[in-house]
């Protein structure tokens, strides 16, 4: 079978290789849509820290069971849809034994740490394929998987209806936040230095958005919240500036998730979170749970989480894409393939 490898920085195509079989306790799955993620454009540029060359890029992935167990636990089927919870956990780690599979002491993510999805087939966990409605798209269910990440971190700020949700990044997954707080009814500001993401934002019903190139954001944020400030924060950039910018925009008691991803370490003011004694929260990757929560909100169109793709292409085309993303990531939202 076919499948997209980067055997080191910059070097990035589609290569034969032995497809896989159904092992005890995995489930063969025919791959029919794949997103392409940051972390794949990082791992095509050498910049991420935990990807070894050669390395099959890929987590963001729906198809078709082919290959399962009859009769296993799960009630996984041939012919079902499915969605890859990609993020391989160990279960026996504390964190594990909390519920708290995300953050597995040993944690692997499909194309990071382990090769990854974007093949023809794939061999998956049956615990971790997530059972899809035949009715939804297989774009839709391209975007499962980052629809979980901006879920997350709404539940780990713990977001309330009619509160203010200020979104610092306005990529993916910054957008899909600020799509699902609208679902959750609270008051989304996005806040990006992109003009046109912000107006693509606005599109999509994200009434408040805020340029801080051009306008001060804490000033934005005290006028749009009536001199409280936001009482959640999404960073979705990993910026120093937009690390920062968090804790400026959080009202006193605020809640932040950091969910992007810094490239280097940050000096933070920790005298400004004692004195506002803020709640700052990691927020990382998303557990089963989120994944059907994630599917649910698309399903019933309360996340329209598929308007975030703005690039369509065929599997043969991966290769280009990521390279596209990589040279002109402003021109693209999200991209994802299709397998015909």
């Amino acid at each position: 079978m076919k499948a997209i490898r980067i055997d080191a920085p910059f070097m990035i195509g589609a290569v034969e290789i032995d497809a896989p079989i159904a092992a005890a306790g995995r489930a063969v799955v025919e791959v029919k849509a794949m997103g392409v993620c940051g972390s794949d454009v990082h791992a095509y540029a050498g910049k991420s820290p935990n990807v070894s060359y050669p390395v099959i890029i890929g987590h963001e992935t729906a198809g078709v069971v082919v290959d399962v167990e009859a009769g296993n636990e799960f009630g996984v089927q041939k012919g079902d849809r499915v969605v890859l919870d990609p993020y391989l956990y160990c279960g026996v780690c504390y964190p594990c034994s909390q519920g708290k599979t995300n953050c597995c002491e040993s944690l692997k993510c499909l194309g990071v740490q382990t090769d990854g999805s974007m093949s023809e087939y794939v061999a998956h966990p049956v615990a971790q394929l997530v059972k899809a409605p035949r009715g939804m798209s297989w774009e839709s269910l391209a975007v499962v998987e980052p629809l979980v990440i901006a879920l997350h971190a709404l539940h780990r700020c713990g977001a309330k209806s009619g509160e203010h949700i200020a979104v610092i990044g306005a990529g993916a997954i910054g957008m899909l936040v600020g799509m699902a707080a609208l679902a959750y009814e609270a008051i989304p500001i996005l806040i990006d230095i992109v003009d046109e993401r912000l107006e693509t934002a606005r599109k999509f019903g994200i009434r408040h958005v805020v340029n801080p190139s051009s306008a001060d954001a804490v000033r934005e944020v005290r006028a749009i919240t009536g001199g409280r400030m936001a009482e959640c924060v999404v960073e979705a950039s990993g910026s120093p500036a937009g690390v920062r910018s968090a804790l400026h925009c959080a009202a006193y008691t605020g809640r932040i998730a950091l969910t992007g991803w810094p490239n280097k370490e940050i000096e933070l003011p920790t005298a400004l979170i004692t004195r506002k004694e803020l709640c700052v929260y990691g927020s990382r990757t998303g557990v089963r749970s989120e994944f059907v929560e994630s599917m649910d909100l698309i399903a019933s169109g309360d996340v329209p989480a598929e308007n975030i793709i703005s690039r369509v292409v065929d599997f043969e085309g991966l290769p280009d894409a990521v390279r596209s993303l990589h040279e002109a990531p402003g021109d693209c939202l999200k991209a994802i393939a299709l397998k015909r």
